[in-house]
């Protein structure tokens, strides 16, 4: 399964943004798919995680009340809406999707590109 992301961009703080993830094939099953963020210098860090077959989630501390995840099962879709960005939000996002969520944050089965997201002040 390869992952697209895509979506990023340059936005002001307090701006919005919808990063997407398309999967080459469907996934299904019991797969979870996530969100992660790269900032520079720092560590690759967990922001949301959705179960492909149910409607659970799950965030970082970080992106509650302002992110949300979400699936389109029949586009093989996965998205992060992204608001009331901060310039702390600033990083690479990547999609990744494994078997379970322990799986996901520890070593995922498949990971997406990245894409930038730029929050200036």
């Amino acid at each position: 399964v390869q992952l697209q992301a895509s979506g990023g961009g340059l936005v002001q703080a307090g701006g919005s943004l919808r990063l997407s993830c398309t999967a080459s094939r469907r996934i299904g099953g019991t797969y979870v798919m996530a969100w992660f963020r790269r900032a520079p210098g720092k560590e690759r860090e967990f922001q949301a995680a959705i179960w492909w077959s149910r409607a659970i989630t799950e965030y970082a501390d970080s992106a509650k009340g302002r992110f949300t995840i979400s699936l389109d099962n029949a586009k093989n879709t996965l998205y992060l809406e992204m608001n009331n960005l901060r310039p702390d939000d600033a990083a690479v996002y990547y999609c990744a999707a494994s078997s379970s969520l322990l799986m996901v944050k520890r070593r995922p089965d498949y990971w997406g590109q990245g894409t930038l997201v730029t929050v200036s002040s």
